[in-house]
């Protein structure tokens, strides 16, 4: 009998997080795929990622609108409890064996909290890690709703572990995100930059670039602005030296406007003839992009995970990965323009680090298809510790 395996995608990094694993479970012949699209990748000013979705081939069950818009703590809450309303009703349709969610936002609590409730086996990746934000809150609380666990890294399967869940249903994979790069052809290719449009100066790929991706850190709302400032002033130093800037839209949590406005008041009042600004690349193209960069700059997850496998040099700013596991590409700095450009500066000279698996080895995907077509998950949760003599 096929076992009906329901995920939910809700942005671009969310996406290409997951999308091996969606390959393997449409070439698993025990599983069936329903997919669920909504949330910020339904959007058209953070790319309309369910196009890509659809063109890579995915056949997209059900797409839901959950966003409240305002990017504020407020609209953030509701979203949450939208996607709850509405994932709910969808459950109860398609009638999944399983729901998967990723990681940490809050999109990904609405998913735990419907299926949960709903009495369908929960199946969370990423859980144990440690980072800044609400997102470490929320990544706990899903931990502890879910029945199978997926982890990334030894120290997030022991981390599990220690919350008390039981090690019969953690398997640690590695990140499915990785799976892709070994497959992926990672050059450049003309017009790469021009499909995508964006605005701006036109990217040319023989000239080197440096890749920005800074999103808002929602327990530092108000501070968005500012922080983003500090970067924009950091990285215009670096174009009026010949480098051009690649820079991606922020995702869509809490303070996204602040950062933003930040950026369309530079881009108004700034010679800004060397950077220009994406919405979106597809998983392989980003990877592309990313390969090739000189450095990557900001506070994204990328620059600790997919940076860390290619050994780009990575300059995280901020406290929003604060206490996530890094390999030796990154250097960690403070919102200091200063500190951002010396780090960029040393982290150019560098060019290259080693290879890291810290985060997989790329074949996350199908190892996690394998599991979920075998596993009979528990309903009741227990704490791992239970039986321990007192």
């Amino acid at each position: 009998m096929m076992k009906k395996v329901c995920v939910v995608v809700y942005s671009r990094a969310n996406y290409g997080r997951i999308k091996s694993f969606l390959n393997a479970v449409n070439d698993h012949e025990k599983l069936t795929l329903q997919l669920i699209v909504g949330a910020s990748a339904l959007l058209y000013r953070f790319g309309e990622v369910v196009k890509q979705i659809e063109a890579d081939g995915f056949k997209v069950d059900v797409v839901v609108h959950t966003i409240v818009e305002g990017e504020t703590p407020t609209t953030m809450a509701k979203s949450t409890g939208l996607g709850i309303i509405e994932l709910a009703t969808h459950f109860e349709n398609l009638k999944p064996d399983f729901v998967l969610t990723v990681a940490d936002r809050f999109e990904t609590l609405s998913t735990a909290v419907a299926a949960s409730y709903m009495n369908i086996p929960l199946i969370h990746t990423q859980g144990g890690e440690v980072t800044g934000s609400i997102d470490e809150s929320v990544r706990h609380a899903i931990t502890k709703l879910a029945h199978i666990h997926f982890p990334a890294t030894k120290r997030a399967e022991k981390y599990l572990k220690r919350l008390g869940e039981r090690e019969e249903y953690i398997f640690r994979v590695g990140c499915p995100s990785i799976d892709i790069i070994p497959k992926t052809d990672l050059n450049l290719y003309e017009g790469i930059f021009e499909k995508y449009a964006g605005v701006g100066h036109p990217v040319d790929i023989n000239k080197k670039y440096i890749l920005v991706l800074q999103h808002p850190v929602t327990t530092e709302y108000g501070e968005g602005i500012d922080q983003i400032n500090y970067t924009l002033k950091a990285v215009r130093s670096f174009g009026e030296r010949g480098y051009q800037i690649v820079w991606l839209w922020p995702n869509a949590d809490a303070g996204s406007d602040d950062i933003a406005k930040g950026i369309r008041i530079f881009r108004e009042q700034q010679d800004n003839r060397y950077i220009h600004f994406f919405k979106n690349f597809s998983v392989e193209d980003y990877l592309k992009v990313l390969n090739n960069c000189e450095c990557i700059v900001g506070n994204s997850s990328s620059g600790l995970r997919e940076s860390a496998y290619l050994g780009i040099p990575a300059v995280n700013i901020g406290s929003r990965q604060r206490d996530r596991e890094r390999a030796a590409n990154v250097i960690d700095v403070d919102y200091d323009t200063n500190q951002i450009e010396e780090a960029i500066k040393y982290q150019i000279e560098k060019r290259r680090y080693p290879s890291s698996d810290l985060v997989g080895t790329g074949d996350a995907g199908i190892k996690m298809a394998e599991i979920i077509s075998t596993i009979k998950p528990d309903l009741n949760k227990r704490l791992n510790y239970l039986d321990e003599k007192k």
